[in-house]
């Protein structure tokens, strides 16, 4: 007797706690698939769903708002997706607002992201189409990264030959540094050149004094010393016709100062002596 009672009680606990479970998980599963509570449909086209799939959360300033109720293929680069969100939100969703497909983190699910849109705009209305922001594929972005890393790879052994060539002698820039009789030839060279430079000046200073040619460099200085002086003049012409231009334009302003000061004294006046 005993243990039969002790057998019901244990199957009653057992159900009891299974019924209890069963409940809990319904409300759960009920919340986040949103099966309770006021809700409303909204809808927005893609290219590409990237993995999307029907339960997916849908996000809103990072909490989750809704769940992807229906993915429906139109052409081969038109994807409709429809999700369901909770009511309480529907005011902080405006007409103009965006929605893209992102990650759940790095290998998560995928999730559907909503950006509120323009605060001066009207909210959402149940069943509006929202624009959508095409996401970039991962694909693409490897893609990129393996072609920056490829380049990287390209200058790191031009760089490494560079340096092996400098170091060892070869090379026209690596005797230019490394090569002692090179550089001697180059320092002798830029010598030469400063001599003769320095030749060049005293030739031309001597050919100024020469009687033959001292008329021909004075006419050279002559000329050069006229369009100086008449640069200096348009200079000054310039300079003269811009303060011209601001004392006319200050008096504008005077006048205009005075008139001012007329019109209030009219009108103290006229309201002094009415």
């Amino acid at each position: 007797m005993y243990k039969e009672s002790g057998f019901t009680w244990k199957l009653g606990m057992f159900v009891t706690i299974g019924v209890i479970l069963f409940v809990g998980t319904i409300y759960f599963v009920g919340k986040q698939k949103n099966l309770f509570g006021s809700t409303f449909t909204l809808q927005s086209q893609f290219k590409t769903v990237t993995g999307l799939k029907v339960g997916n959360n849908v996000r809103f300033s990072g909490i989750n708002v809704g769940t992807v109720s229906e993915i429906e293929l139109l052409t081969d680069s038109a994807v409709v997706v429809k999700f369901v969100i909770k009511e309480d939100v529907r005011h902080f969703i405006k007409t103009d607002a965006k929605a893209s497909i992102g990650s759940d983190g790095l290998m998560g699910d995928k999730v559907l992201t909503i950006s509120p849109g323009t605060a001066s705009k009207n909210f959402v209305k149940d069943n509006a189409r929202i624009q959508s922001i095409n996401a970039i594929e991962i694909e693409d972005i490897m893609k990129g990264v393996k072609t920056t890393v490829d380049n990287a790879a390209v200058i790191t052994d031009q760089l490494a030959e560079f340096s092996y060539k400098i170091n060892n002698g070869k090379g026209t820039l690596s005797k230019l540094l490394t090569d002692e009789q090179m550089g001697n030839k180059l320092n002798s060279t830029m010598s030469n050149l400063e001599k003769g430079t320095e030749g060049f000046n005293e030739n031309m200073e001597a050919a100024k004094h020469n009687f033959l040619l001292k008329g021909y460099f004075n006419k050279k200085e002559k000329a050069a010393a006229k369009k100086q002086e008449e640069i200096q003049k348009e200079k000054d012409k310039a300079a003269a016709k811009k303060l011209e231009e601001k004392e006319k334009d200050e008096k504008e302003k005077e006048k205009e100062k005075e008139k001012e000061i007329q019109k209030e004294k009219d009108l103290k006046s006229k309201t002094d002596n009415p």
